[in-house]
């Protein structure tokens, strides 16, 4: 009994500590921001500007890895049972208030609510297993592959650029 309540303390501890979670369902580990509420991590996903929340079905598992906010390291991972709530429903008002509190750079600010009725998912993640004692490290770096995206990295600036800039501080000076 000591040991559980220890594992669902570490759980609870390390993923409202820390800004984003590593969720697995039946595809490649994602990074996902989340609110720790009422004993589950909640997610909001799959609409327009939202995170993707691909291969989480209602009622499916997942495996969640939660990292150190300050290191980036490992801390604990658990399996999670996902429960998609029902827009409008107790429960999805009680998410969505939460979630809108930590919603970061949103397009529609107070009508953000009504968005994700009407065009996302609301999830919630429950601790199914929880770690009877601190995770050994694993052998392996654990690395992947980046997922594939449409973002684009910096191109090289320029070569006329430092001239431009430099003239326009001659002019001034």
């Amino acid at each position: 009994m000591t040991r559980e309540l220890l594992g669902r303390a570490l759980v609870e501890e390390a993923t409202k500590k820390s800004g984003l979670i590593w969720v697995r369902g039946t595809g490649p580990a994602r990074g996902l921001w989340h609110v720790w509420h009422e004993g589950a991590a909640l997610l909001v996903g799959d609409g327009p500007g939202e995170q993707p929340l691909p291969g989480l079905t209602d009622g499916g598992t997942a495996t969640v890895t939660v990292r150190s906010k300050d290191k980036g390291g490992r801390l604990v991972g658990w399996q999670a049972r996902v429960v998609e709530l029902a827009p409008g429903s107790e429960r999805w008002e009680a998410a969505v208030g939460e979630l809108k509190g930590k919603r970061l750079n949103a397009p529609d600010g107070e009508a953000m609510p009504e968005r994700w009725a009407r065009e996302c998912r609301v999830l919630r993640l429950e601790p199914a297993e929880l770690p009877a004692e601190p995770p050994a490290l694993p052998d392996g770096s654990l690395a992947a592959a980046p997922l594939p995206t449409t973002a684009t990295t910096r191109r090289p600036i320029p070569k006329a650029l430092p001239r431009l800039l430099l003239r326009g501080r001659k002019k001034r000076g």
